[in-house]
């Protein structure tokens, strides 16, 4: 998973939303069902590309903090 992969699932949900509203406006309810729930899976999937991204990052600082040596205070 990475960013790019969230702004994917994101353009994906915004496709499946309006095509989600047209069906509406068509009075095609099953298909706009379909789409709204479809909509919904890309947004949990980028939800969790950018917390599996979160969290990587925070992995990373906590290790290059604990490798940098304490630093004494002058004084």
């Amino acid at each position: 998973m990475s960013l790019d992969e969230a702004g994917r699932q994101l353009e994906a949900a915004i496709h499946d939303a309006r095509v989600s509203f047209d069906c509406i406006e068509l009075d095609d309810l099953e298909r706009a069902h379909t789409n709204a729930i479809t909509a919904r899976a890309a947004v949990d999937a980028a939800e969790y590309a950018l917390r599996v991204e979160a969290e990587r990052r925070a992995s990373e600082k906590e290790e290059s903090q604990e490798a940098e040596p304490p630093q004494e205070s002058a004084g």
